[in-house]
């Protein structure tokens, strides 16, 4: 019996998440397994994302019916394992011989026919073993503490003890339970100019939990449409839309850190008269953004956020940084087995670095917001307030007003705009409100000043 066409890409995606460092969501989105069905494209989706959501689980449940450390397995035997696993504690209407039989194919196949034995059995005492994935914890009466929430929730202990510490234990419980399910799909309102067409597509949208020019996916899958339809479409979290809100209008906008292009898109669409430069570290994301992004006052350009060849006086500067991404584990679950706690500093310091290098590109009373899809204080808070040490010119907004001014203009949909807020900063927070976590302060230069940064 051939190993069918899902489990087998499920299974070549998370061999070069785990040895290549790739992205699921952007393997799972390649030309390379386009081919498959729509069915067998659900199946592989559900199998990657439900293993890397779930590793640490899976890998106890592995542990507990292994002769070997799983030190010892080879890549392929433990992916096959995970697989099986999944399927095994998670997928009732996965028969537990057709997860066991292609998990061990799947190893033959990988050229690791002398393991086969070794699977089967392990698989074998999994399936009669009845294990079954625990329920995570519901309040915080239950009295759990942070390893056990981090344990029951497949997350690293040292991650959820954090964020216990600085958002409180009912609240790391929910950012937990949130990574674990699947995300809502959104897209910005105006995307596309027909929905109709949508709809003979099988696609429906409702409307957005935050912003009113947002949507949310219901019904369908809007990677799966044709070339014409998909091109105009240009999904985008809730939280990432905020945030290019923020910057409010101009006449010459800087997005300094732009791929993959969702906020130029949104800056550039919302500022039609405005000259927008994006700018993209690494030339082949630039040709892409330039693909995807087709609007006539959009600029792209390949360079350096702390060396940009521009010359200064934006009056509105996005530095949406690169991050650790812990606000996006829903989406992107492999980052909580790849992130230290010293990677945190390393983010610091090269975030600062950008911060204080793109200061200079505000015009005087101009205004810059600094983004992050983090909920780690050394990323956000803590880079802000060192920038503004070493450069005086600049002030912090207070974010809650500006949400006031978008909720007076129509923007926001969100009524407890207090959720939003965190001292003078706007922070989302995946569990607490509908998408992903985002982190972003709004600086504003003073007239007449120069920049020292």
């Amino acid at each position: 019996m051939p190993i069918s066409p899902a489990r087998l890409a499920a299974f070549d995606i998370l061999l070069r998440v785990e040895q290549q460092g790739a992205y699921a969501s952007e393997l799972l989105h390649s030309a390379r397994h386009q081919k498959l069905s729509s069915a067998d494209h659900r199946l592989a989706t559900e199998l990657v994302m439900g293993v890397l959501r779930w590793r640490s689980l899976l890998d106890q449940a592995v542990r507990e019916n292994s002769s070997l450390k799983l030190e010892k397995l080879d890549p392929q035997v433990l992916t096959a394992l995970r697989l099986a696993a999944y399927q095994l504690m998670f997928l009732d209407r996965v028969p537990p011989p057709a997860a066991i039989h292609e998990s061990v194919e799947l190893v033959k196949r990988a050229r690791k026919r002398s393991a086969a034995g070794f699977v089967n059995a392990l698989l074998r005492r999994l399936a009669s073993s009845g294990k079954k994935a625990p329920s995570p914890p519901t309040a915080c009466e239950d009295g759990t503490t942070a390893s056990e929430l981090a344990r029951l929730s497949a997350h690293p202990e040292w991650l959820v003890t954090r964020w216990v510490a600085n958002f409180g234990w009912e609240t790391a419980r929910r950012i937990c339970a949130y990574d674990q399910q699947v995300p809502e799909v959104s897209l910005a309102m105006g995307e596309c100019d027909r929905p109709e067409a949508l709809e003979n597509q099988g696609i429906q949208l409702g409307p957005g939990f935050l912003l009113t020019h947002s949507r949310r996916l219901t019904r369908g899958d809007l990677t799966r449409l044709p070339g014409a339809e998909s091109a105009s479409l240009f999904i985008q979290d809730e939280g990432s839309q905020l945030v290019a809100l923020l910057v409010g209008q101009g006449s010459q906008i800087l997005d300094c850190c732009a791929a993959p292009g969702g906020k130029a898109r949104l800056l550039a669409g919302r500022n039609p008269k405005a000259r927008v430069v994006a700018a993209e570290l690494h030339p082949h994301r630039a040709r892409l953004l330039r693909k995807l992004v087709a609007a006539r006052n959009l600029h792209v350009i390949a360079a350096d956020a702390r060396a940009l060849p521009l010359q200064p006086g934006f009056d509105r500067v996005l530095a949406d940084v690169p991050c650790s991404g812990t606000g996006t584990l829903a989406r992107n679950p492999e980052i909580k087995w790849r992130l230290t706690q010293d990677d945190l500093f390393d983010f610091h310091r090269r975030q600062l670095e950008i911060l204080c290098a793109v200061l200079p590109q505000v015009a005087p009373q101009g205004r810059l917001v600094y983004s992050t899809c983090s909920l780690e204080k050394e990323e956000n808070e803590q880079v802000v307030e060192a920038a503004l040490e070493r450069d005086g010119s600049f002030r912090i907004l207070n974010g809650r007003e500006v949400l006031d001014q978008l909720h007076a203009q129509g923007e926001l949909e969100a009524k407890d705009l207090d959720s939003l807020i965190r001292g003078p900063y706007l922070e989302t927070i995946p569990g607490v409100h509908p998408c992903d976590g985002f982190f972003a302060a709004i600086l504003e230069r003073a007239p007449n000043s120069t920049s020292v940064a």
